[in-house]
């Protein structure tokens, strides 16, 4: 995709039909299942699904003029990636001491497709290869209230510097 699309309709009008229906397939199973606070909507040329600044005026802690990003959707040059915030950096709200991530490939692994995914970029060439049952479980798991929560949590801990040693003078 050459020209950064202003709109949801914009970017899936862009692309080629076979990617347009993977895509438009996930972006439906994603509405479906996410909470409501959260915003579909266009990020960093990607269908992005945010905190708005309405409900959490900080915005992302990087950059405060973008939303508090969630989740993101694309398609790049050789895969389409749906990239999931909440498995970097959350733990499970449903399991507590347990890490979402854990879940998800404990979920997934039982769909038998093949997991291709790093620390929260997951990659796919067809809309075959996801388990979208696992997904929509995903997307249900987390709340707006918890994720800014966890963000903040995470935000906080590491802006935390670690106790320095004191070497006692002779």
């Amino acid at each position: 995709m050459s020209a950064k699309p202003a709109t949801v309709a914009a970017y899936l009008a862009a692309l080629p039909e076979d990617r347009r229906a993977a895509i438009d397939t996930v972006r439906q199973v994603i509405l479906k299942n996410l909470d409501s606070g959260f915003a579909e909507g266009i990020g960093y040329g990607m269908i992005a699904y945010h905190v708005p600044h309405s409900r959490y005026p900080a915005g992302y802690h990087c950059d405060p003029k973008q939303p508090l990003g969630f989740a993101m959707l694309s398609s790049q040059k050789s895969h389409m990636s749906l990239h999931l915030m909440c498995l970097y950096n959350c733990g499970d709200p449903n399991e507590p001491g347990s890490k979402l991530m854990e879940w998800f490939r404990s979920d997934w692994a039982k769909s038998g497709k093949k997991l291709d995914i790093g620390k929260a970029c997951l990659r796919f060439k067809k809309i075959d290869d996801l388990a979208l049952d696992t997904i929509a479980k995903l997307f249900r798991k987390v709340t707006v209230d918890q994720w800014i929560a966890t963000t903040e949590q995470m935000v906080a801990s590491r802006n935390r510097k670690p106790a320095t040693k004191r070497t006692a003078k002779k």
